[in-house]
């Protein structure tokens, strides 16, 4: 869906700020852009997604660290075991849910080990990295995604393309979608793309050439 309408926005090689970038190659939102020339940033503060990550994406510029939400420089990340397919978070509340909780399609973990991670201030990332921005800004950091999506500077940086994951869990294992989050980005100029149920994919609506809004 994104190749499509990148393909339809007429950028052939779209740069990306991956946050949360996850697997390298599976579950990646990003790879198959990277496949067809595409690179960009991502960020992952899990150790073993991003030894894995610089290693198998070598174009991409890769930095093992989280998002800074005030002056801090690191912060506690609570690391869970390989099997849980990349599950991390900086949110002592998300950690607790995934140990005490969990949910029947993914089950329960128990944390591994709390690490120090460093911390990159989001906007000096795009300034450093992307002129003016990235094309697509892709978000899934379990339960952090919408702080994250307030601390960019819409006013100076606008992105064609955001996907971000909207579902959320409860602890009766209900699935909601992250209603607040959808509704800031409307806010902010975009509209609905796509929506997988899991990520929905938002495109600025002065760059969508084809629908009036």
């Amino acid at each position: 869906m994104l190749k499509d309408l990148f393909h339809r926005l007429k950028i052939t090689h779209p740069t990306y700020l991956d946050i949360g970038a996850n697997e390298a190659f599976s579950i990646s939102n990003t790879y198959l852009l990277y496949s067809k020339g595409s690179k960009g940033v991502c960020i992952e503060p899990n150790i073993h997604l991003y030894n894995e990550f610089k290693k198998k994406r070598p174009r991409d510029i890769s930095l093992h660290a989280g998002v800074a939400f005030d002056q801090q420089t690191e912060a506690d990340f609570y690391l869970f075991p390989k099997e849980a397919n990349g599950l991390g978070t900086f949110s002592k509340e998300e950690a607790m849910f995934w140990e005490t909780t969990g949910n029947s399609q993914v089950g329960k973990y128990n944390v591994e080990k709390v690490i120090k991670v460093a911390l990159v201030n989001i906007n000096e990332v795009i300034v450093k990295y992307f002129s003016p921005h990235p094309n697509l800004v892709s978000i899934d950091v379990e339960g952090l995604d919408l702080a994250i999506l307030r601390m960019i500077d819409m006013h100076q940086f606008r992105p064609e393309v955001f996907c971000v994951e909207t579902i959320g869990y409860t602890a009766n294992d209900k699935e909601t979608k992250n209603e607040e989050l959808i509704g800031y980005l409307l806010d902010q100029g975009y509209f609905i793309y796509a929506d997988t149920y899991i990520n929905t994919i938002f495109c600025r609506k002065d760059a969508y050439p084809f629908k009036e809004f």
